[in-house]
């Protein structure tokens, strides 16, 4: 199953509602990742083998566009628009049962 790491600007009550659903979700929080570095954010899920989940779009797109460039790889970005934490744990659930990790990998995902 894919594993989620939530940053910092992500709501951490999603994580409970992820982790009902099956899925492994890490946060800034628990990983002692606050105050990091966006770049340093999507270097950590990268080393825990996590799909990034976010909702600051111009950063991850950026820092998305340059990896390919710099021969490194991640294993997803998905940039979620602000919502309901209910719907967006609902939303973000369907979307990863439907991929599987490598056809996510060094992608980035709009919910």
């Amino acid at each position: 199953m894919i594993s989620l790491y939530i940053d910092e600007d992500v709501d951490i009550l999603i994580k409970p509602l992820l982790n009902a659903k099956g899925f492994t979700v890490y946060t800034a929080i628990d990983e002692g990742m606050l105050g990091k570095s966006d770049k340093e954010q999507l270097g950590y899920a990268t080393k825990i083998k996590c799909v990034f989940l976010t909702h600051n779009r111009v950063h991850f797109e950026e820092l998305s566009a340059e990896l390919p460039e710099k021969d490194k790889n991640h294993y997803g970005i998905i940039i979620a628009t602000r919502r309901n934490i209910y719907e967006l744990a609902r939303r973000i659930a369907r979307f990863l049962e439907q991929q599987t990790k490598e056809n996510i990998k060094n992608q980035l995902w709009y919910i």
